[in-house]
């Protein structure tokens, strides 16, 4: 009869390098994410702190490299505003200076032209009739993206002032 709960199997610190060389090499980490995943690994504090060493020795983590590449992605693909990407980045405890130098990454030009592509594409789907709900809706829809409150009252004001005949 098989065990309900079979026991871990455990784990060198030499495969569990391995796993974590894998792991940061498949996409950029930030030191928390492989500090959870070697814990679930069920590794002990100075195995950890080995391993932490060596994949930052060789390049496998860099914490400014991840916000940069995480910042970026988020923007692009996700169209994130600058709120959502620094408080994501705070989550994962990237350095005040790493997120500086994250934002950075995104063009000023292209974050006012996302800003407004989606800000039009929310505008026209709403059905809305009454006008402040519309503005509610919208507004909701771009502060949970996280894009900054005065940037997106600009837009509102401008989209209500483009929609009067």
């Amino acid at each position: 009869m098989p065990f309900p709960n079979p026991p871990h199997k455990h784990i060198s610190v030499q495969e569990a390098l391995r796993k974590m060389e894998h792991y940061c090499a498949y996409q950029d980490r930030c030191h928390k994410e492989v500090i959870d995943k070697l814990k679930g690994m069920r590794m002990i504090p100075q195995a950890i702190d080995t391993i932490m060493a060596h994949l930052i020795q060789e390049n496998y983590l860099n914490e400014e490299r991840f916000a940069k590449s995480f910042a970026r992605g988020k923007f692009n693909i996700k169209k994130w505003g600058k709120n959502r990407i620094v408080n994501e980045l705070k989550a994962r405890q990237i350095s005040r200076f790493n997120i500086k130098s994250a934002l950075k990454e995104i063009d000023e030009e292209d974050y006012r032209v996302t800003l407004d592509e989606l800000a039009k594409k929310r505008w026209a789907q709403l059905q809305e009739t009454n006008i402040q709900k519309k503005k509610k809706k919208t507004a909701d829809y771009l502060l949970y993206r996280g894009w900054e409150s005065h940037l997106v009252y600009e837009k509102l004001m401008e989209l209500v002032n483009q929609d009067k005949p």
